[in-house]
């Protein structure tokens, strides 16, 4: 008889998280993000959660599996908001997509509890079977060109400030360990502020993109809220 799933533990829960794979992908986390993917074993994330290792194998078949799931946190999220962001505000121009999208992004990789979007620069990366992160990463970065050229299309400026956008977001994972503090939590506003720049986008047109980005990210929250609720 097949042994149920998350058992047996060594000792009490000592991971946050609902279930035992939500467990196992933060301990997957820590360890990545310190010791590499290479020098992370299955058995040493199994050991940080207090299960066996059997017991890892009812959630994840492989490595390359909890690190799919780890880098898919990174863009899944982001790629629902998309789908969610007219909806939002029907009237928000092509700007105020870009810069609520680079707010929101800038957030997820920053708040994250483990630097996840580190992960895109190990070099075993190149090896790992995640096709299907990569295939999320690149719809992200086409939505974001898309968004970028529009504006550009407006402001006249040099179509290769087209894919800046996108990588200043990403640049956000190089200060992931900045002391936690107002200075920090205002990052992302400040890096899609920056993204406005590189588009073209007059400085003076910053307070009402700010603006309008707050408004959409509370809509956000509350749906994101009444959703989770019916659940």
């Amino acid at each position: 008889m097949p042994l149920a799933r998350g058992r047996p533990r060594h000792r009490d829960q000592r991971r946050p998280g609902t279930t035992p794979r939500d467990e196992i992908l933060d301990a997957a986390g820590e360890l990545f993000t310190t010791l590499g993917y290479t020098g992370t074993s299955t058995r040493s994330i199994a050991e940080s959660v207090g299960i066996r290792q059997a017991s890892l194998y009812h959630y994840f078949k492989t490595k390359d599996e909890i690190l799919c799931a780890l880098l898919d946190q990174t863009v899944r999220p982001t790629l629902s908001f998309i789908a969610a962001l007219r909806d939002m505000d029907p009237g928000l121009d092509t700007a105020g997509q870009l810069h609520a999208l680079a707010t929101f992004d800038g957030e997820k990789l920053l708040t994250n509890r483990w630097n996840l979007g580190a992960l895109y620069l190990l070099p075993e990366l190149r090896d790992a079977r995640v096709e299907s992160f990569w295939s999320d990463r690149e719809r992200l970065r086409l939505h974001y060109l898309a968004l970028s050229r529009c504006v550009i299309g407006e402001t006249g400026i040099d179509d290769a400030a087209a894919d800046l956008p996108f990588r200043l977001v990403e640049s956000l994972v190089n200060v992931w360990s900045m002391p936690a503090g107002p200075q920090r939590d205002e990052l992302p506003l400040h890096v899609a502020d920056a993204c406005m720049r590189v588009v073209g986008i007059p400085v003076a047109d910053t307070p009402a993109l700010r603006e309008s980005t707050r408004k959409v990210l509370r809509h956000n929250d509350l749906e994101f809220t009444r959703v989770a609720g019916r659940a």
